[in-house]
Protein backbone atom coordinates (compact mmCIF):
# COMPACT_ATOMS: atom_id res chain seq x y z
CA UNK A 1 0.00 0.00 0.00
CA UNK A 2 1.54 3.27 -1.12
CA UNK A 3 0.85 6.52 0.79
CA UNK A 4 1.32 9.81 -1.02
CA UNK A 5 1.06 13.04 1.01
CA UNK A 6 0.46 16.60 -0.15
CA UNK A 7 -0.42 19.81 1.67
CA UNK A 8 -2.24 22.97 0.69
CA UNK A 9 -4.60 25.75 1.70
CA UNK A 10 -7.79 25.13 -0.33
CA UNK A 11 -10.00 22.49 1.27
CA UNK A 12 -12.92 23.41 -0.99
CA UNK A 13 -10.81 22.84 -4.10
CA UNK A 14 -9.50 19.48 -2.89
CA UNK A 15 -12.92 18.05 -1.95
CA UNK A 16 -14.48 19.38 -5.17
CA UNK A 17 -11.78 17.59 -7.16
CA UNK A 18 -12.15 14.31 -5.25
CA UNK A 19 -15.94 14.36 -5.68
CA UNK A 20 -15.75 15.55 -9.28
CA UNK A 21 -15.12 13.75 -12.57
CA UNK A 22 -11.31 13.90 -12.34
CA UNK A 23 -8.83 15.11 -14.92
CA UNK A 24 -9.88 12.50 -17.49
CA UNK A 25 -13.34 11.50 -16.23
CA UNK A 26 -11.74 8.62 -14.33
CA UNK A 27 -13.65 9.32 -11.10
CA UNK A 28 -16.76 7.16 -10.83
CA UNK A 29 -19.20 6.98 -7.91
CA UNK A 30 -17.29 9.19 -5.42
CA UNK A 31 -18.46 8.36 -1.88
CA UNK A 32 -17.29 8.32 1.72
CA UNK A 33 -15.90 5.15 3.27
CA UNK A 34 -14.79 6.63 6.61
CA UNK A 35 -14.44 9.91 8.45
CA UNK A 36 -15.08 11.82 11.65
CA UNK A 37 -18.25 10.60 13.43
CA UNK A 38 -20.01 13.97 13.12
CA UNK A 39 -19.49 14.00 9.34
CA UNK A 40 -20.40 10.35 8.80
CA UNK A 41 -23.66 10.89 10.73
CA UNK A 42 -24.86 13.33 8.06
CA UNK A 43 -23.26 11.86 4.94
CA UNK A 44 -23.64 8.16 4.17
CA UNK A 45 -22.13 6.16 1.33
CA UNK A 46 -24.34 7.73 -1.36
CA UNK A 47 -22.59 9.26 -4.35
CA UNK A 48 -21.28 12.71 -3.50
CA UNK A 49 -22.59 15.66 -5.49
CA UNK A 50 -21.32 19.23 -5.63
CA UNK A 51 -23.46 20.49 -2.75
CA UNK A 52 -22.45 17.59 -0.48
CA UNK A 53 -18.78 18.20 -1.33
CA UNK A 54 -19.10 21.88 -0.34
CA UNK A 55 -20.81 20.98 2.92
CA UNK A 56 -18.08 18.47 3.81
CA UNK A 57 -15.35 20.98 3.00
CA UNK A 58 -16.98 23.62 5.22
CA UNK A 59 -17.16 21.15 8.08
CA UNK A 60 -13.51 20.19 7.64
CA UNK A 61 -12.54 23.88 7.71
CA UNK A 62 -14.77 24.77 10.66
CA UNK A 63 -12.15 24.58 13.42
CA UNK A 64 -9.75 26.76 11.45
CA UNK A 65 -12.39 29.31 10.49
CA UNK A 66 -14.14 29.57 13.88
CA UNK A 67 -10.97 29.76 15.93
CA UNK A 68 -8.93 31.74 13.41
CA UNK A 69 -5.96 29.38 13.51
CA UNK A 70 -3.36 29.63 10.75
CA UNK A 71 -0.93 26.86 9.82
CA UNK A 72 2.31 27.73 8.07
CA UNK A 73 2.32 26.08 4.66
CA UNK A 74 -1.41 25.34 4.72
CA UNK A 75 -3.84 23.47 6.95
CA UNK A 76 -5.06 20.95 4.34
CA UNK A 77 -3.52 17.48 4.70
CA UNK A 78 -4.20 15.12 1.79
CA UNK A 79 -3.01 11.52 1.60
CA UNK A 80 -3.87 8.87 -0.97
CA UNK A 81 -3.54 5.17 -0.11
CA UNK A 82 -3.29 2.99 -3.20
CA UNK A 83 -2.79 -0.66 -4.09
CA UNK A 84 -1.12 -2.07 -7.16
CA UNK A 85 -3.55 -2.92 -9.95
CA UNK A 86 -2.53 -6.58 -9.66
CA UNK A 87 -3.79 -6.71 -6.06
CA UNK A 88 -7.38 -6.24 -7.16
CA UNK A 89 -10.04 -4.32 -5.22
CA UNK A 90 -10.96 -4.12 -1.56
CA UNK A 91 -14.47 -3.63 -0.22
CA UNK A 92 -15.70 -0.29 1.15
CA UNK A 93 -15.76 -1.86 4.60
CA UNK A 94 -12.15 -2.94 4.35
CA UNK A 95 -11.03 0.48 3.09
CA UNK A 96 -12.99 2.08 5.95
CA UNK A 97 -11.16 -0.01 8.53
CA UNK A 98 -7.79 0.74 6.93
CA UNK A 99 -8.51 4.48 6.83
CA UNK A 100 -9.61 4.55 10.48
CA UNK A 101 -6.54 2.62 11.65
CA UNK A 102 -4.28 4.81 9.52
CA UNK A 103 -5.65 8.03 11.02
CA UNK A 104 -5.49 6.56 14.54
CA UNK A 105 -1.81 5.72 14.10
CA UNK A 106 -1.01 9.08 12.49
CA UNK A 107 -2.41 10.90 15.54
CA UNK A 108 -5.44 12.58 13.96
CA UNK A 109 -8.12 10.96 16.14
CA UNK A 110 -9.00 10.61 19.81
CA UNK A 111 -6.79 7.52 19.92
CA UNK A 112 -3.83 9.92 20.17
CA UNK A 113 -5.06 11.13 23.56
CA UNK A 114 -5.60 14.62 22.18
CA UNK A 115 -8.50 16.46 20.59
CA UNK A 116 -9.30 14.97 17.18
CA UNK A 117 -9.35 16.72 13.81
CA UNK A 118 -12.10 16.55 11.21
CA UNK A 119 -11.32 14.17 8.34
CA UNK A 120 -12.92 12.07 5.60
CA UNK A 121 -11.83 9.19 3.34
CA UNK A 122 -13.23 9.30 -0.20
CA UNK A 123 -13.25 6.46 -2.71
CA UNK A 124 -13.95 7.25 -6.35
CA UNK A 125 -12.96 4.21 -8.37
CA UNK A 126 -9.71 3.22 -10.04
CA UNK A 127 -6.92 5.52 -11.11
CA UNK A 128 -5.96 5.77 -14.78
CA UNK A 129 -3.42 3.01 -14.12
CA UNK A 130 -6.12 0.73 -12.70
CA UNK A 131 -5.16 1.07 -9.02
CA UNK A 132 -7.77 0.72 -6.31
CA UNK A 133 -7.25 3.59 -3.86
CA UNK A 134 -8.79 6.07 -1.43
CA UNK A 135 -8.10 9.72 -0.64
CA UNK A 136 -7.96 11.07 2.91
CA UNK A 137 -8.58 14.80 3.44
CA UNK A 138 -8.03 16.25 6.91
CA UNK A 139 -7.64 19.59 8.60
CA UNK A 140 -4.45 20.11 10.57
CA UNK A 141 -6.31 22.16 13.19
CA UNK A 142 -7.72 20.15 16.10
CA UNK A 143 -11.14 20.78 17.61
CA UNK A 144 -9.61 22.58 20.61
CA UNK A 145 -7.56 24.93 18.41
CA UNK A 146 -4.23 23.14 18.80
CA UNK A 147 -2.38 21.95 15.72
CA UNK A 148 -1.61 18.49 14.47
CA UNK A 149 2.18 18.01 14.23
CA UNK A 150 3.19 17.23 10.66
CA UNK A 151 6.89 16.74 11.44
CA UNK A 152 8.21 13.73 9.50
CA UNK A 153 4.70 12.80 8.42
CA UNK A 154 5.88 11.07 5.26
CA UNK A 155 8.18 8.49 6.94
CA UNK A 156 5.55 8.03 9.64
CA UNK A 157 2.95 7.28 6.96
CA UNK A 158 5.29 4.76 5.33
CA UNK A 159 5.83 2.99 8.65
CA UNK A 160 2.09 2.85 9.38
CA UNK A 161 1.42 1.54 5.86
CA UNK A 162 3.87 -1.33 6.39
CA UNK A 163 2.10 -2.26 9.64
CA UNK A 164 -1.35 -2.16 8.01
CA UNK A 165 -0.14 -4.35 5.13
CA UNK A 166 0.63 -7.07 7.65
CA UNK A 167 -2.56 -6.57 9.63
CA UNK A 168 -4.88 -6.72 6.60
CA UNK A 169 -2.98 -9.28 4.52
CA UNK A 170 -2.05 -6.82 1.78
CA UNK A 171 0.98 -7.13 -0.45
CA UNK A 172 3.93 -6.00 1.65
CA UNK A 173 6.22 -3.44 0.06
CA UNK A 174 9.94 -3.74 0.57
CA UNK A 175 11.33 -2.01 3.68
CA UNK A 176 14.74 -2.01 1.98
CA UNK A 177 14.17 -0.65 -1.52
CA UNK A 178 12.43 2.56 -2.55
CA UNK A 179 11.83 4.14 -5.95
CA UNK A 180 10.55 7.53 -7.02
CA UNK A 181 7.13 7.44 -8.68
CA UNK A 182 5.74 9.71 -11.36
CA UNK A 183 3.38 12.52 -10.53
CA UNK A 184 0.03 12.70 -12.37
CA UNK A 185 1.07 15.97 -14.02
CA UNK A 186 4.09 14.31 -15.64
CA UNK A 187 1.94 11.64 -17.29
CA UNK A 188 -0.57 14.20 -18.49
CA UNK A 189 2.16 16.44 -19.93
CA UNK A 190 3.67 13.54 -21.90
CA UNK A 191 0.21 12.60 -23.23
CA UNK A 192 -0.40 16.17 -24.38
CA UNK A 193 2.92 16.16 -26.24
CA UNK A 194 2.21 12.76 -27.74
CA UNK A 195 5.44 11.44 -26.17
CA UNK A 196 5.72 7.67 -25.63
CA UNK A 197 6.70 8.17 -21.97
CA UNK A 198 7.30 10.96 -19.43
CA UNK A 199 10.61 12.77 -19.78
CA UNK A 200 11.78 11.66 -16.36
CA UNK A 201 11.68 8.01 -17.46
CA UNK A 202 13.63 8.55 -20.70
CA UNK A 203 16.19 10.74 -18.92
CA UNK A 204 16.65 8.21 -16.13
CA UNK A 205 17.41 5.50 -18.68
CA UNK A 206 19.90 7.69 -20.60
CA UNK A 207 21.72 8.79 -17.45
CA UNK A 208 21.84 5.23 -16.13
CA UNK A 209 23.24 3.94 -19.42
CA UNK A 210 25.89 6.67 -19.63
CA UNK A 211 26.91 6.38 -15.97
CA UNK A 212 27.46 2.61 -16.25
CA UNK A 213 29.30 2.88 -19.58
CA UNK A 214 31.68 5.65 -18.50
CA UNK A 215 34.97 5.09 -16.74
CA UNK A 216 35.15 8.63 -15.29
CA UNK A 217 33.04 11.74 -14.78
CA UNK A 218 34.24 13.58 -17.89
CA UNK A 219 33.28 10.65 -20.11
CA UNK A 220 29.87 10.54 -18.40
CA UNK A 221 29.20 14.18 -19.33
CA UNK A 222 30.22 13.59 -22.94
CA UNK A 223 28.09 10.45 -23.23
CA UNK A 224 24.98 12.19 -21.89
CA UNK A 225 25.44 14.97 -24.43
CA UNK A 226 25.78 12.40 -27.24
CA UNK A 227 22.31 11.00 -26.40
CA UNK A 228 20.82 14.39 -27.31
CA UNK A 229 19.95 15.32 -23.72
CA UNK A 230 20.93 18.63 -22.15
CA UNK A 231 23.07 18.51 -19.02
CA UNK A 232 24.32 21.25 -16.74
CA UNK A 233 26.34 21.29 -13.50
CA UNK A 234 25.38 22.59 -10.08
CA UNK A 235 28.38 24.33 -8.57
CA UNK A 236 29.22 24.78 -4.91
CA UNK A 237 28.21 28.17 -3.56
CA UNK A 238 30.57 30.86 -4.80
CA UNK A 239 32.64 28.43 -6.89
CA UNK A 240 32.87 27.54 -10.56
CA UNK A 241 35.40 24.73 -10.19
CA UNK A 242 33.59 22.46 -7.70
CA UNK A 243 30.61 20.53 -9.07
CA UNK A 244 28.27 19.12 -6.40
CA UNK A 245 25.34 18.02 -8.56
CA UNK A 246 23.80 18.10 -12.00
CA UNK A 247 20.51 18.44 -13.89
CA UNK A 248 19.39 16.97 -17.20
CA UNK A 249 16.60 17.74 -19.64
CA UNK A 250 15.35 16.46 -22.96
CA UNK A 251 16.04 18.86 -25.82
CA UNK A 252 12.76 20.78 -26.33
CA UNK A 253 11.21 21.53 -29.72
CA UNK A 254 12.02 24.88 -31.28
CA UNK A 255 10.59 27.66 -29.14
CA UNK A 256 10.00 25.35 -26.15
CA UNK A 257 11.63 25.45 -22.75
CA UNK A 258 13.51 22.47 -21.30
CA UNK A 259 12.20 20.77 -18.15
CA UNK A 260 15.14 20.06 -15.85
CA UNK A 261 15.48 17.17 -13.42
CA UNK A 262 18.18 16.77 -10.79
CA UNK A 263 20.02 13.46 -10.82
CA UNK A 264 18.64 12.44 -7.43
CA UNK A 265 15.11 13.18 -8.63
CA UNK A 266 15.51 10.78 -11.55
CA UNK A 267 16.42 7.93 -9.20
CA UNK A 268 17.96 7.70 -5.76
CA UNK A 269 21.07 5.94 -7.06
CA UNK A 270 21.72 8.53 -9.81
CA UNK A 271 22.69 11.43 -7.55
CA UNK A 272 26.19 12.63 -8.43
CA UNK A 273 27.86 11.57 -5.13
CA UNK A 274 26.59 8.01 -5.63
CA UNK A 275 27.71 7.91 -9.28
CA UNK A 276 31.19 9.09 -8.35
CA UNK A 277 31.72 5.99 -6.21
CA UNK A 278 32.00 3.91 -9.38
CA UNK A 279 34.32 6.15 -11.42
CA UNK A 280 38.07 6.70 -11.46
CA UNK A 281 39.05 9.52 -9.11
CA UNK A 282 42.39 11.17 -9.78
CA UNK A 283 43.48 14.83 -9.87
CA UNK A 284 43.68 14.61 -13.66
CA UNK A 285 40.21 13.10 -14.07
CA UNK A 286 38.76 15.71 -11.69
CA UNK A 287 40.23 18.54 -13.78
CA UNK A 288 38.91 17.00 -17.00
CA UNK A 289 35.45 16.64 -15.44
CA UNK A 290 35.31 20.33 -14.46
CA UNK A 291 36.29 21.31 -18.00
CA UNK A 292 33.59 19.10 -19.55
CA UNK A 293 30.94 20.41 -17.13
CA UNK A 294 31.86 23.96 -18.09
CA UNK A 295 31.61 23.18 -21.80
CA UNK A 296 28.20 21.55 -21.29
CA UNK A 297 26.91 24.52 -19.29
CA UNK A 298 27.92 26.94 -22.06
CA UNK A 299 26.74 24.75 -24.92
CA UNK A 300 30.27 24.41 -26.34
CA UNK A 301 31.92 21.41 -27.94
CA UNK A 302 33.42 18.74 -25.67
CA UNK A 303 36.92 19.60 -24.54
CA UNK A 304 38.37 16.26 -25.64
CA UNK A 305 37.18 13.25 -27.62
CA UNK A 306 37.20 10.05 -25.58
CA UNK A 307 36.39 6.40 -26.11
CA UNK A 308 32.68 7.24 -26.41
CA UNK A 309 33.35 8.30 -30.01
CA UNK A 310 34.94 5.00 -31.08
CA UNK A 311 33.71 1.47 -31.67
CA UNK A 312 35.05 -0.99 -29.07
CA UNK A 313 37.20 -3.90 -30.16
CA UNK A 314 34.92 -6.81 -31.29
CA UNK A 315 37.13 -9.22 -29.35
CA UNK A 316 35.91 -7.59 -26.14
CA UNK A 317 32.50 -9.27 -26.52
CA UNK A 318 33.91 -12.60 -25.40
CA UNK A 319 35.89 -11.00 -22.59
CA UNK A 320 32.96 -9.06 -21.11
CA UNK A 321 30.49 -11.93 -21.60
CA UNK A 322 32.82 -14.13 -19.57
CA UNK A 323 33.09 -11.38 -16.96
CA UNK A 324 29.30 -11.27 -16.55
CA UNK A 325 29.31 -15.08 -16.22
CA UNK A 326 31.97 -14.78 -13.50
CA UNK A 327 29.81 -12.15 -11.80
CA UNK A 328 26.96 -14.65 -11.65
CA UNK A 329 29.22 -17.22 -10.02
CA UNK A 330 30.50 -14.65 -7.52
CA UNK A 331 26.92 -13.87 -6.46
CA UNK A 332 26.54 -17.41 -5.10
CA UNK A 333 28.69 -16.40 -2.13
CA UNK A 334 27.05 -13.00 -1.50
CA UNK A 335 24.68 -13.09 1.53
CA UNK A 336 21.08 -12.35 0.59
CA UNK A 337 20.92 -9.69 3.32
CA UNK A 338 23.91 -7.76 1.92
CA UNK A 339 21.57 -5.21 0.36
CA UNK A 340 24.32 -2.80 -0.67
CA UNK A 341 26.14 -5.48 -2.70
CA UNK A 342 22.94 -6.62 -4.44
CA UNK A 343 21.95 -3.01 -5.18
CA UNK A 344 25.36 -2.51 -6.79
CA UNK A 345 24.88 -5.56 -9.03
CA UNK A 346 21.34 -4.52 -9.93
CA UNK A 347 22.56 -1.02 -10.81
CA UNK A 348 25.14 -2.39 -13.24
CA UNK A 349 22.73 -4.90 -14.79
CA UNK A 350 20.03 -2.25 -15.19
CA UNK A 351 22.67 0.00 -16.74
CA UNK A 352 23.55 -2.66 -19.31
CA UNK A 353 19.91 -3.02 -20.39
CA UNK A 354 19.52 0.78 -20.36
CA UNK A 355 22.57 1.14 -22.63
CA UNK A 356 21.17 -1.46 -25.04
CA UNK A 357 17.79 0.28 -25.05
CA UNK A 358 19.32 3.72 -25.60
CA UNK A 359 21.29 2.42 -28.58
CA UNK A 360 18.56 0.41 -30.32
CA UNK A 361 15.03 1.34 -29.16
CA UNK A 362 13.45 4.44 -30.67
CA UNK A 363 10.48 4.01 -28.32
CA UNK A 364 10.48 2.26 -24.92
CA UNK A 365 10.55 -1.48 -25.52
CA UNK A 366 11.43 -4.68 -23.66
CA UNK A 367 15.00 -3.56 -22.98
CA UNK A 368 13.73 -0.34 -21.41
CA UNK A 369 11.28 -2.35 -19.32
CA UNK A 370 14.10 -4.61 -18.09
CA UNK A 371 16.23 -1.60 -17.14
CA UNK A 372 13.34 -0.03 -15.22
CA UNK A 373 12.48 -3.22 -13.36
CA UNK A 374 16.03 -4.01 -12.26
CA UNK A 375 16.70 -0.39 -11.29
CA UNK A 376 14.14 -0.79 -8.50
CA UNK A 377 16.51 -3.16 -6.72
CA UNK A 378 19.36 -0.67 -7.21
CA UNK A 379 17.62 2.01 -5.12
CA UNK A 380 17.80 1.62 -1.35
CA UNK A 381 15.94 3.49 1.35
CA UNK A 382 19.19 3.84 3.28
CA UNK A 383 22.68 3.63 1.82
CA UNK A 384 25.80 2.62 3.76
CA UNK A 385 27.57 5.53 5.39
CA UNK A 386 30.91 4.19 4.16
CA UNK A 387 30.46 2.63 0.73
CA UNK A 388 32.83 -0.22 -0.08
CA UNK A 389 34.33 -0.18 -3.56
CA UNK A 390 33.80 -3.53 -5.22
CA UNK A 391 36.67 -5.25 -6.95
CA UNK A 392 35.97 -8.20 -9.21
CA UNK A 393 33.66 -9.21 -12.05
CA UNK A 394 31.34 -6.48 -13.26
CA UNK A 395 28.62 -5.77 -15.82
CA UNK A 396 30.03 -2.35 -16.70
CA UNK A 397 31.89 -3.79 -19.68
CA UNK A 398 28.59 -5.11 -21.02
CA UNK A 399 27.19 -1.55 -20.85
CA UNK A 400 30.19 -0.24 -22.79
CA UNK A 401 29.60 -2.72 -25.61
CA UNK A 402 25.80 -2.53 -25.69
CA UNK A 403 25.93 1.28 -25.83
CA UNK A 404 27.32 0.90 -29.35
CA UNK A 405 24.84 -1.76 -30.53
CA UNK A 406 22.81 -1.03 -33.65
CA UNK A 407 19.16 -1.70 -34.31
CA UNK A 408 18.50 -4.80 -36.41
CA UNK A 409 18.36 -8.53 -36.10
CA UNK A 410 21.25 -8.61 -33.62
CA UNK A 411 24.30 -10.85 -33.44
CA UNK A 412 25.25 -14.11 -31.81
CA UNK A 413 27.55 -12.14 -29.50
CA UNK A 414 24.56 -10.14 -28.28
CA UNK A 415 22.61 -13.36 -27.77
CA UNK A 416 25.40 -14.72 -25.56
CA UNK A 417 25.57 -11.46 -23.61
CA UNK A 418 21.79 -11.53 -23.10
CA UNK A 419 22.03 -15.10 -21.77
CA UNK A 420 24.60 -14.05 -19.18
CA UNK A 421 22.62 -10.95 -18.16
CA UNK A 422 19.53 -13.14 -17.76
CA UNK A 423 21.46 -15.38 -15.39
CA UNK A 424 22.37 -12.35 -13.27
CA UNK A 425 18.73 -11.21 -13.36
CA UNK A 426 17.68 -14.63 -12.10
CA UNK A 427 20.18 -14.35 -9.25
CA UNK A 428 18.59 -11.00 -8.28
CA UNK A 429 15.16 -12.67 -8.48
CA UNK A 430 16.34 -15.49 -6.20
CA UNK A 431 17.74 -12.95 -3.71
CA UNK A 432 14.33 -11.25 -3.42
CA UNK A 433 12.66 -14.62 -3.06
CA UNK A 434 15.04 -15.64 -0.27
CA UNK A 435 14.27 -12.36 1.51
CA UNK A 436 10.53 -13.12 1.20
CA UNK A 437 10.10 -10.06 -1.03
CA UNK A 438 7.54 -11.85 -3.18
CA UNK A 439 6.33 -8.70 -4.90
CA UNK A 440 9.73 -7.87 -6.39
CA UNK A 441 10.48 -11.48 -7.31
CA UNK A 442 7.14 -11.75 -9.15
CA UNK A 443 7.79 -8.48 -10.99
CA UNK A 444 11.21 -9.65 -12.19
CA UNK A 445 9.70 -13.00 -13.13
CA UNK A 446 6.99 -11.26 -15.20
CA UNK A 447 9.55 -8.97 -16.83
CA UNK A 448 11.64 -11.95 -17.99
CA UNK A 449 8.61 -13.91 -19.21
CA UNK A 450 6.88 -11.08 -21.08
CA UNK A 451 9.70 -8.72 -22.10
CA UNK A 452 13.13 -10.30 -22.37
CA UNK A 453 11.80 -13.44 -24.02
CA UNK A 454 10.91 -11.22 -26.99
CA UNK A 455 14.49 -9.98 -27.16
CA UNK A 456 15.83 -13.53 -26.98
CA UNK A 457 13.50 -14.69 -29.76
CA UNK A 458 14.67 -11.86 -32.03
CA UNK A 459 18.36 -12.75 -31.64
CA UNK A 460 20.23 -15.58 -33.38
CA UNK A 461 20.43 -18.84 -31.42
CA UNK A 462 23.27 -19.12 -28.98
CA UNK A 463 26.05 -21.29 -30.45
CA UNK A 464 26.22 -24.73 -28.91
CA UNK A 465 28.85 -25.19 -26.21
CA UNK A 466 29.88 -28.11 -24.02
CA UNK A 467 27.62 -28.21 -20.95
CA UNK A 468 29.73 -27.50 -17.99
CA UNK A 469 29.46 -25.08 -15.31
CA UNK A 470 26.32 -24.30 -13.49
CA UNK A 471 26.07 -21.12 -15.56
CA UNK A 472 25.06 -23.09 -18.67
CA UNK A 473 22.64 -25.25 -16.73
CA UNK A 474 20.92 -22.18 -15.31
CA UNK A 475 20.84 -20.53 -18.75
CA UNK A 476 18.66 -23.37 -20.01
CA UNK A 477 15.96 -22.22 -17.63
CA UNK A 478 16.32 -18.48 -17.12
CA UNK A 479 12.68 -17.91 -16.30
CA UNK A 480 12.04 -18.09 -12.56
CA UNK A 481 9.24 -20.27 -11.32
CA UNK A 482 6.36 -18.40 -9.77
CA UNK A 483 5.99 -18.79 -6.03
CA UNK A 484 2.67 -20.07 -4.72
CA UNK A 485 2.38 -20.96 -1.06
CA UNK A 486 -0.08 -20.95 1.81
CA UNK A 487 0.91 -17.43 2.86
CA UNK A 488 0.11 -16.00 -0.58
CA UNK A 489 -3.22 -17.84 -0.69
CA UNK A 490 -4.11 -16.43 2.72
CA UNK A 491 -3.22 -12.93 1.50
CA UNK A 492 -5.59 -13.21 -1.44
CA UNK A 493 -8.39 -14.59 0.74
CA UNK A 494 -8.11 -11.81 3.29
CA UNK A 495 -7.91 -9.12 0.59
CA UNK A 496 -11.12 -10.31 -1.04
CA UNK A 497 -13.31 -10.88 2.00
CA UNK A 498 -15.46 -8.05 3.30
CA UNK A 499 -15.49 -7.83 7.06
CA UNK A 500 -17.99 -5.73 8.99
CA UNK A 501 -16.53 -2.34 9.96
CA UNK A 502 -15.45 -1.83 13.53
CA UNK A 503 -17.38 0.97 15.19
CA UNK A 504 -15.00 3.51 16.64
CA UNK A 505 -15.96 5.61 19.65
CA UNK A 506 -16.79 9.23 19.01
CA UNK A 507 -19.66 11.65 19.10
CA UNK A 508 -21.82 12.09 16.01
CA UNK A 509 -22.59 15.65 17.13
CA UNK A 510 -20.57 18.55 15.73
CA UNK A 511 -17.73 19.47 18.10
CA UNK A 512 -17.71 22.55 20.31
CA UNK A 513 -14.69 24.61 19.37
CA UNK A 514 -12.71 26.42 22.05
CA UNK A 515 -9.68 28.57 21.62
CA UNK A 516 -6.44 27.21 23.13
CA UNK A 517 -5.28 28.96 26.28
CA UNK A 518 -1.73 29.37 25.05
CA UNK A 519 -0.45 29.97 21.53
CA UNK A 520 0.78 26.81 19.85
CA UNK A 521 3.10 26.26 16.95
CA UNK A 522 3.74 23.37 14.69
CA UNK A 523 6.49 22.21 12.44
CA UNK A 524 5.42 21.29 8.95
CA UNK A 525 6.94 18.59 6.80
CA UNK A 526 8.09 19.01 3.24
CA UNK A 527 5.28 20.48 1.17
CA UNK A 528 4.62 18.61 -2.05
CA UNK A 529 3.06 20.52 -4.98
CA UNK A 530 0.65 17.75 -5.96
CA UNK A 531 -2.54 19.66 -5.10
CA UNK A 532 -3.45 23.15 -6.02
CA UNK A 533 -2.77 25.67 -3.30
Amino acid sequence: MIPNITKGTRMQGLIAYLAGPGRANEHTDPHLVAGSPSIMAWHNDDELNASAAQAIARELDQAKDVLGIEVTGGHVWHCSLSLRAEEGDLTDQKWGEIAQDFMDEMGFTEASGRAPVQWVAIRHGHSKAGNDHIHIAASMVREDGTKWDSWKDFPRAQKVARELEKKYGLEELSPTHSTRGLRPGEREASERRGAPEPERRSLERKVRACATSAKDEAEFVRRVRRTGALVRPRYASGRDDVVVGYSVAERPPKGGRPVWFGGGHLAKDLALPKLRREWQDTPQSAGEAVAEWGAAARGRRPVIIGREAYEPDPQQWERYSNEVAQLRETLRSVPVDDHAAWAHVARETAGAFAAWSTATETVPGPLAAAATELSKTAQLRRYPVKPVRTVGPSARGASLLLMTATAGSGTAAQAIMLRQLLNVSKAIHDMHQANNDLRRSRQINAMVRTQLVMVANALPPVPAAPPAPAVQQEAANVTPVAVVDAELAETVRRAREGLAPINKPGSVLPPKYERPRTPTTTRTGNDRPDIER
